[in-house]
């Protein structure tokens, strides 16, 4: 590679190579920065300290988390207890001693814990008729689990339907069908989200939907009903 020319013509020094090589070199450059410090000592220590205290208060705050999220989670136990008792009042408001879900929801708002807490809480409010408020807290859930994720978005498609609400039902049952595909739960969500078509008065989507159970999940539990179904909307799509 040829060496950088001067305007005169002449190959300019190369340095590249000094402080490598050159102790005195070294020696200039380690005194600038010494210099550098010497006057800029308040400057360079508030910016430690200022990164001390950001590091000190991410790992404070992640250590806070962990121990209320632990603390949830105990105080829990005895609300999912209730809930699976049909005891939903105590399951949603605590017995007076314990805590219910709608406390965890306030007391230990950012938890795992209260994250789980907003799915119990939907789901209650279904199965009580109170549809926004089940809306409500089911959109306020999310998971890595594919069996709980999926069910809540089923639960609000359900939720959203009995709102008359079609088309945000469909699309609830959508993303229940589609979040990580499986034999056994796909199927259901896929006869929600036909019946939504239907009610929506979208036939051949409610006939495709129907004909995808029939294709892919023959050993499924809505197959026959799913081949019923498409055979009658069939039916009326041709008149």
């Amino acid at each position: 590679m040829a060496k950088q020319k001067t305007r005169k013509g002449k190959a300019a020094p190369d340095t590249s190579n000094e402080l490598l090589e050159n102790p005195e070199a070294i020696a200039t450059r380690l005194g600038r920065g010494e210099v550098f410090l010497k006057e800029n000592t308040r400057l360079v220590g508030g910016i430690i300290g200022l990164m001390i205290l950001i590091i000190a208060g991410i790992v404070g705050y992640q250590i806070h988390k962990a121990n209320q999220n632990e603390k949830a989670q105990g105080e829990m136990f005895q609300a999912v207890y209730y809930y699976e008792q049909d005891s939903v009042d105590f399951a949603l408001n605590g017995d007076g001693v314990q805590l219910g879900f709608l406390d965890i929801i306030d007391q230990y708002g950012g938890t795992d814990a209260s994250n789980m807490a907003h799915f119990y809480v939907g789901s209650i409010y279904l199965s009580e008729g109170e549809y926004q408020s089940a809306v409500d807290h089911l959109e306020e859930f999310s998971s890595d689990d594919f069996l709980v994720q999926a069910q809540a978005y089923s639960l609000t498609g359900d939720a959203y339907l009995e709102l008359g609400n079609t088309q945000e039902a469909i699309r609830q049952y959508k993303n229940a069908a589609n979040y990580k595909e499986n034999k056994f739960f796909t199927p259901k969500y896929l006869f929600k989200l036909a019946i939504a078509y239907e009610e929506a008065g979208n036939l051949q989507a409610a006939i495709d939907t129907y004909g995808e159970i029939e294709s892919n999940y023959s050993d499924a539990y809505e197959y026959t009903e799913a081949r019923k179904h498409k055979a009658r909307l069939e039916g009326l799509a041709s008149n």
